[in-house]
């Protein structure tokens, strides 16, 4: 099972995490951190999705090449997270509703990348990364 953890994630992130997650409490959005670091083998089900398994394609990312797969000393080091907001303890599903563009909107103010953007080469609404120039 995927991690939940944030010291999964790496040492830069880490904070920042902590931040957004206390932004978006903050401006009245619940999160629900899903995903920090995922294994090889967790990657690699994600990537079948939509090819060699039912379902849509939700990653163009191997093993290894997710920012979720990261390593640095041998150690999980994620640099990437997944978040969804609830309401009533339920995931927000819509990605019309508003409490998507609150959390887009504080990522974007702590320097991270969000997969939100109309920019991302996957629109993946939940994904938020370390800047890529990081």
């Amino acid at each position: 099972m995927a991690s939940r953890a944030i010291s999964d994630l790496h040492p830069q992130l880490q904070p920042l995490a902590e931040t957004f997650l206390r932004l978006c409490r903050d401006q009245g959005v619940d999160p629900l951190l899903i995903c920090t670091w995922r294994s090889a083998a967790e990657q690699e089900q994600l990537y079948r999705r939509g090819r060699e398994l039912p379902g849509v394609i939700v990653t163009y990312a191997r093993p290894g090449e997710s920012a979720h797969n990261a390593m640095l000393h041998g150690n999980p080091a994620a640099r990437a997270f997944d978040v969804v907001p609830l309401h009533a303890g339920k995931p927000i599903c819509d990605i019309d509703h508003p409490h998507w563009q609150v959390m887009g909107r504080i990522a974007l103010s702590l320097g991270l990348y969000w997969h939100g953007t109309l920019e991302a080469p996957l629109h993946e609404i939940p994904h938020f990364q370390l800047s890529l120039e990081k």
